[in-house]
């Protein structure tokens, strides 16, 4: 499931900002800018009900731009927040939550919750073919 995010964020960031890399393995040194590095901080899940569950994905797309320009980070952060709201999920849409950026040293750290709902299949128990119970009556404490 997580890839499969992941791929609809790389999807969306191609498009609309084509001929930028996109990192999605570690930041190696010789890195081109501008390019995008998308990180996955900390993925959750917690039990509803039953066997239906909530998992969060929380993601830190960092952008290293192209100058040592706030212009452009600013500029960028604007675009991701309109780009990234909704990604291809599963054949459907998937919205971004939580949506907000800093700039570290020069680069902008867009942050984004991907959230939904699941449902695991429950194993099937094998039923008992056969049940057999023997039983006395006690009367006046004999057998």
């Amino acid at each position: 499931m997580i890839n499969k995010i992941i791929i609809g964020i790389s999807q969306k960031l191609d498009a609309e900002f084509n001929g930028i890399d996109i990192y999605i393995d570690q930041i190696k040194q010789g890195l081109v800018s501008p390019c995008f590095f998308i990180m996955l901080l900390k993925p959750e899940e917690s039990q509803v009900m039953g066997n239906r569950y909530h998992r969060e994905h929380s993601f830190d797309i960092h952008y290293f731009p192209k100058l040592d320009s706030t212009s452009e980070l600013y500029a960028t952060s604007d675009r991701l927040m309109d780009v990234l709201e909704y990604i291809e999920f599963d054949g459907g849409l998937l919205r971004g939550t939580k949506r907000h950026s800093e700039i570290i040293d020069g680069i902008l750290h867009f942050f984004i919750n991907y959230n939904f709902h699941i449902i695991k299949e429950k194993a099937n128990d094998p039923y008992m073919e056969q049940l057999k119970v023997e039983g006395k009556v006690k009367q006046d404490g004999n057998n």
